[in-house]
């Protein structure tokens, strides 16, 4: 997916579908960016909060002609039902799970505008978190410019009668199937958190780096006097952060130290093949003190030591073609 195209299903993305005529200025006051500035068509990323502040769950946000459509992971759905369920008082809005009513298709890499281009469905007109129904062989292909700070990712989601007729054009238009490990790895050289590893119930938005999720003039919503009062502070104890390892491959959840101090916790970790490296590179998100990042103190866990750097971790200067029989092994 860092040199060609990868294809892989996206089993685990769930839908919830809001209605009502109350829904947008609904919706708006319980998210932390702007639904209400949202043509159909268009979206953005989003957390839901706690009244504390507190992140309670993510969502990407879609508008539609008569709706609004939260992404999320499958097992958030319950969970951000309930949380939305909770405060319909007297508004005209009603929630719907619609996971399953269509079949996701994820396809990433540097070629992928090419490869939907060369199979029908061209995109590269769509910017991130843009979505487009387009006409496919007798049906109708919807295709979202999905975020990446590293590769183009598309998804198209279709039919399940229609979806392994799409795999196979993919396939055949020569993008590779990729494992979850694969998609895991990109994950973590793109530097994105995942709510429920890197995300916790107890984290807060600018903790995340994710400044993304936030808009600061929309009005009021759930947990915003936390965030406002985070923002003219003007930072947090903590930071989302990249790290490099050097040792013995921690476990996640590993806690970081400096002079005997803990000042912070790894929350995902992994060895990837990178293209052009000798063995494998270990790569680590977490979070760690300001303090400590400011300093350039060294950082120490269990078995060896942790070094910060910019994400997304993949350097373009690093991309070096594979051999053929390295490239089903790489990301």
């Amino acid at each position: 997916m860092l040199q060609t195209v990868g294809a892989a299903p996206l089993h685990h993305t769930g839908w919830i579908r809001v209605t009502g005529d109350d829904r947008v200025r609904w919706l708006n006051g319980m998210v932390t960016n702007s639904t209400q500035d949202l043509h159909s068509g268009e979206g953005n990323y989003n957390f839901l909060l706690n009244v504390q502040g507190r992140i309670q769950g993510d969502a990407n946000i879609f508008a539609e002609p008569d709706a609004l459509l939260l992404e999320t992971g499958v097992p958030q759905v319950p969970n951000l039902m309930a949380l939305l369920d909770r405060f319909i008082i007297m508004d005209d809005v009603e929630l719907a799970e619609v996971t399953g009513t269509q079949t996701g298709l994820l396809v990433a890499g540097p070629q992928a505008p090419l490869l939907l281009k060369k199979i029908g469905l061209p995109a590269e007109s769509l910017t991130t978190l843009k979505r487009q129904s387009l006409a496919w062989n007798s049906t109708v292909v919807t295709v979202i410019n999905a975020y990446s700070p590293l590769v183009p990712r598309y998804e198209l989601w279709v039919d399940e009668a229609t979806a392994a007729e799409l795999l196979q054009a993919v396939l055949d238009a020569d993008a590779i199937l990729c494992e979850p490990q694969s998609l895991e790895w990109l994950r973590i050289l793109e530097g994105t958190p995942l709510y429920g590893v890197d995300i916790r119930d107890r984290d807060l938005p600018q903790e995340t780096g994710q400044n993304r999720a936030l808009h600061f003039a929309k009005g009021c919503y759930l947990g915003q006097e936390i965030v406002e009062r985070i923002r003219s502070r003007g930072n947090v104890h903590r930071a989302f952060a990249g790290l490099r390892l050097d040792g013995t491959l921690p476990v996640a959840g590993s806690k970081l130290e400096t002079d005997g101090k803990e000042i912070g916790e790894l929350t995902s970790v992994a060895a990837i093949p990178l293209p052009g490296a000798a063995g494998t590179v270990q790569l680590g998100l977490g979070y760690v003190r300001r303090e400590a990042l400011d300093r350039g103190s060294p950082l120490l866990y269990p078995g060896g030591g942790a070094t910060s750097v910019s994400l997304p971790f993949f350097a373009a200067e690093t991309m070096q073609a594979p051999s053929a029989s390295e490239s089903s092994e790489r990301v």
